[in-house]
Parts: C-alpha cells; sequence; structure tokens
C-alpha cells in the first residue's frame, strides 16, 4: 500500500451532487481492497483555469488523497478515464503535501551554516546549477525579493521552504518568467534539491491549468 493524492477537474456546469456521485463511485474502487482507504477529500469548487480546458475556462477540482496498492491505482485510472464530465485528473505519490494549496514550511529559521552545508551537498549531486529545467541558461530576470547576500543561497525572504506543495500556485508563480521558463538557480540562489522540486512542482500545476504554460499579455 502507497500514499497517493489525486486531483480532478470535474466540468462546471455539473452539480455538487452529480459530483459527489462519481466521487463515491471512484472512491468506491480505491477503498474495496483490504487495507485501503480514502483519508481526505477536499472540494476546492468552481476555480478559474489558467488556460482553456475541453473548451472549459473553469472547473470544478476536488483534491482526494488516499491509500492504496499500485493495482488498485491502475483500476482506478481506468475507470476515471471514462468519465467524460472529468475535464482533467492527475495520480501522483502523496508526499505529504497538504491538500489546500498550502507548502509547508519550517517553525524554526534554518542557520547559514545549515544551508551552506545543505548546498555543498547539493552541488556535489548536481553541478549544472545554471539550467532550469529544460536545460537551457536563463538569466534574463532577476526578481527582488530573490536575493543571494554575499553568495548565500536563500529561497525567499521569510520562512525556508520544507515541503513545496504543486498545488501552491502564489509560491511557484515567484519562480516562473513572463515568457513562462523557470527562473535558474543563479537567479533564484536555491539549492539543487529544491530546484528538481520546483522543476515537477511546475508542471504538475501546468497539467492541472493552476499555472499557464504561458503569460497572457493585454494588447
Amino acid at each position: 500500500m502507497r500514499n497517493y493524492e489525486v486531483v480532478y477537474i470535474f466540468h462546471p456546469a455539473l452539480e455538487e451532487e452529480a459530483i459527489n456521485t462519481r466521487l463515491e463511485r471512484f472512491h468506491g474502487i480505491l477503498s474495496g481492497s483490504e487495507g485501503a482507504e480514502i483519508s481526505e477529500v477536499d472540494h476546492w469548487g468552481i476555480r478559474q483555469l489558467a488556460y482553456e480546458v475541453g473548451d472549459q475556462n473553469q472547473g470544478y477540482y476536488v483534491v482526494t488523497q488516499f491509500v492504496a496498492s499500485p493495482a488498485d491505482v491502475a483500476e482506478f485510472e481506468r475507470i476515471v478515464k471514462l468519465d467524460e464530465e472529468l475535464l482533467r485528473y492527475l495520480v501522483v505519490l502523496s508526499e505529504g503535501e497538504p491538500t489546500s494549496g498550502m507548502s509547508i514550511v519550517e517553525d524554526v529559521p534554518v542557520s547559514e551554516d545549515d544551508e551552506d552545508r545543505e548546498d555543498a551537498k547539493d552541488d556535489d549531486d548536481d553541478d549544472d546549477e545554471d539550467e532550469d529545467e529544460d536545460g537551457e541558461d536563463d538569466d534574463e530576470e532577476s526578481p527582488p525579493e530573490f536575493s543571494g547576500g554575499r553568495g548565500k543561497r536563500r529561497r525567499v525572504e521569510g520562512p525556508r521552504i520544507e515541503l513545496l506543495n504543486y498545488k501552491d500556485v502564489s509560491t511557484l508563480s515567484r519562480f516562473v518568467t513572463e515568457q513562462g521558463k523557470i527562473l535558474p538557480r543563479r537567479t533564484t540562489k536555491v539549492t539543487a534539491r529544491f530546484q528538481r522540486q520546483l522543476g515537477s512542482a511546475v508542471k504538475r500545476a501546468r497539467f492541472l491549468a493552476l499555472l499557464p504554460y504561458l503569460q497572457k499579455h493585454d494588447r
């Protein structure tokens, strides 16, 4: 058994009762095996999509966390794909992210010495610190909220992010340029480990229409 999270985007025209009926059917597949269970269901409700999905610019979001076997998940996805009123969904292994769009931050500030030790370890694992997720060098922008400070690496001003939530649009947006590129480590001064997490989180958020692939400009 493993911990999973699924994000659904239902057609906005569906009534909540119809959505709950679908969820009961989907979740019945997941909770039907011994040891499997639904741990949390969070209705976000109707939200604006970052781009059109299936000719819709809004969707009804539901986030569910559950424990199940890979075989249960495979059967679950087979059934879910048949629902024509489901605009999109994403199943991922849960790393402890809240169902809300919040990241987890450390309560106690990390000292500069601790940051230096982590940076040194990360640099041993990944020497290519100037590339974004596409392997391209990008130093076009350097927002004021990111501060290197004598070469010391700092993610953002304020509490350090312990677990980056791919549903945390506010935080992810700070690391993405208007051209849709993830800012490189040279600009943000984050660790290699965080940069890898950031790349994965942004890709997931884009797929779920939480982030756009390219920012729109009014003319």
